[in-house]
């Protein structure tokens, strides 16, 4: 449950930061929008956000269609992992088998960069 309400906040957070913080929409526009998502390996709870310079959208599921998931291997390791969502955070998880990328790991570089303005 912790989970499910950190990735719903996130999505509120996103959005909030869209209309407020013209730096996060500098970074968006330059990007030219990035869908994403985040879930558990066994997709029990996942969650994907699909932003543009002119908005961002969530909502439950992983499309086929995303540029970029993060893959968890539970609940716990992904609490851990994205209270502090630092590039060493995510080595680490990658390295131990906890968390997998499946996408280009430059859309993962384009996203850190973004979340330093939420």
């Amino acid at each position: 449950m912790k989970l499910k309400l950190t990735l719903w906040l996130l999505g509120v957070l996103l959005k909030r930061a869209l209309r407020r913080k013209p730096r996060f929409r500098e970074q968006l526009e330059r990007m030219r929008g990035l869908d994403w998502g985040i879930a558990t390996e066994d997709l029990s709870i996942a969650r994907h956000y699909r932003m543009t310079p002119k908005s961002v959208t969530t909502g439950k599921g992983l499309p086929v269609d995303l540029d970029l998931e993060l893959r968890f291997r539970d609940q716990d390791t992904a609490l851990k992992v994205l209270k502090k969502p630092t590039q060493q955070a995510f080595l680490d998880g990658m390295m131990n088998g906890s968390v997998r990328l499946v996408g280009d790991s430059a859309d993962m570089n384009k996203l850190q960069k973004l979340l330093k303005y939420l």
